[in-house]
């Protein structure tokens, strides 16, 4: 059975069908030839998608829609920029600062890609960077997005895995900043090496700082609000998705005021179809979940895994080199239900957390999305800043390199995941 589902499944792919459609006529196929009843089909679709948690997905991708819209990410970038814009490649840090503050925001890598793309990417190659640098550096500063909490991924993980979603943010936190320096280091060797001539912007001075700080002071507080109700006890993570669609209406409409009646529409139909898409993915993707477990596949795969070493650090690179390449190929929800149920089981029995293993798994599967044929974030970039996908491909390499050194750091140093939460007594 395990040889027909994955058979059909990356024939479809290899098809041109959508991953979610992939999954379901793989899953329906395998189900109607091994007699499975086939009226479950529906049950479980629905059963995926019927769970309070999961609730948080849409809210949080409308909740990333409105602050897109209130104009927090043109004022992130004001601000970053009036900050370190006046050094040498300053405008590449500007780029990951303000990722890693729209990831707090959106919990979504496109959506931080397409959000930060348009203000930055013209605004790089205007300064003498190189457009296909500039793409590739947005693009794998996305990455972030389903990192830094709160983080869509994480809510799926969650789920599936039984891992608290509130520590599963906090986890998350270090290694973003990680995965953030690590690209400015790729960015400045990358600029040192061509030998791009670059333009500074002016020094700025304290007022000018202070000004732009006040201006943009809403949107670095989304992320310590919307963190700091889940943490002082006022709502479940579910509940503070809730939270930040209406802490971003109030400051697009009556502070900003850049969110009028007739946006609201807009806005929401945007946010619905992102929604629509990721919640699409999960309900099919559950009814392959369910199949791997009932057949006993995941379990005999888990076996198949340990047999091939009894050493941690061999099966660690193993499940990492898998987790990469699927990351190729599959999008990360998809990921999380066809690898969760066959690899937690792998990494309880050779000691490592489950914690540890939602975030280096969410930070292969963020490297997948600046990774083709299926990297999103890359065509995301490459759609905004007009460059071809094989120059963005190319360009991309060293921030690749860049992001794989860190998960190396975040897998096999379990602190890097483990330390914050342990501070705060975050369960």
């Amino acid at each position: 059975m395990a040889w027909i589902l994955f058979g059909l499944f990356f024939l479809f792919l290899f098809l041109g069908t959508p991953i979610a459609i992939a999954l379901g006529l793989a899953a329906i196929a395998s189900m109607a030839i091994f007699d499975f009843p086939v009226a479950m089909f529906p049950l479980i679709m629905y059963a995926s998608l019927g769970k309070f948690t999961l609730l948080a997905i849409p809210f949080f991708v409308l909740a990333g829609v409105i602050m897109e819209y209130a104009g927090i990410s043109r004022r992130l970038v004001r601000f970053a920029n009036v900050l370190v814009g006046h050094v040498p490649g300053g405008l590449a840090i500007v780029t990951v600062l303000v990722s890693c503050f729209f990831a707090a925001i959106s919990g979504s890598g496109p959506a931080t890609v397409a959000s930060i793309g348009v203000i930055l990417i013209p605004a790089m190659v205007k300064a003498g960077y190189d457009r296909g640098f500039a793409c590739a550096l947005v693009a794998s500063s996305g990455n972030i997005g389903i990192i830094i909490p709160p983080s869509i991924a994480f809510v799926v993980f969650g789920v599936l895995a039984e891992v608290s979603i509130g520590r599963l943010f906090i986890a998350g936190i270090v290694p973003g900043l990680l995965i953030g320096l690590s690209l400015i280091g790729a960015g400045f060797l990358t600029i040192r090496s061509s030998g791009m001539v670059l333009a500074c912007s002016p020094k700025s001075g304290w007022k000018e700082r202070v000004r732009a700080l006040k201006d943009a002071i809403w949107g670095l507080l989304a992320p310590v609000f919307i963190l700091g109700s889940i943490y002082g006890g006022f709502v479940t993570p579910t509940e503070a998705a809730g939270v930040a669609v209406v802490y971003g209406l109030f400051v697009g409409v009556f502070i900003y005021r850049e969110i009028g009646v007739r946006d609201i529409w807009r806005l929401l139909a945007d946010a619905s179809v992102s929604s629509a898409v990721v919640m699409f993915i999960i309900a099919f993707a559950g009814v392959f979940a369910w199949l791997l477990t009932s057949a006993q596949i995941a379990a005999s795969l888990a076996e198949s895994m340990l047999s091939i070493s009894s050493n941690k650090y061999v099966l660690l690179l193993v499940i990492n080199a898998i987790l990469l390449l699927a990351g190729c190929f599959i999008d990360a929800a998809s990921a999380y239900y066809i690898f969760v149920p066959i690899m937690l089981p792998v990494v309880r029995s050779i000691g490592v957390d489950p914690l540890v293993f939602g975030v280096f798994m969410t930070v292969n599967l963020a490297i997948g999305m600046i990774t083709p044929p299926v990297g999103l974030d890359i065509f995301m970039a490459s759609n905004v800043g007009g460059v071809s996908l094989k120059e963005v491909s190319l360009k991309v390499i060293p921030f690749l390199i860049a992001s794989i050194l860190a998960l190396a750091l975040i897998t096999f140093f379990p602190g890097v995941s483990l330390w914050l939460p342990d501070l705060l007594g975050i369960k």
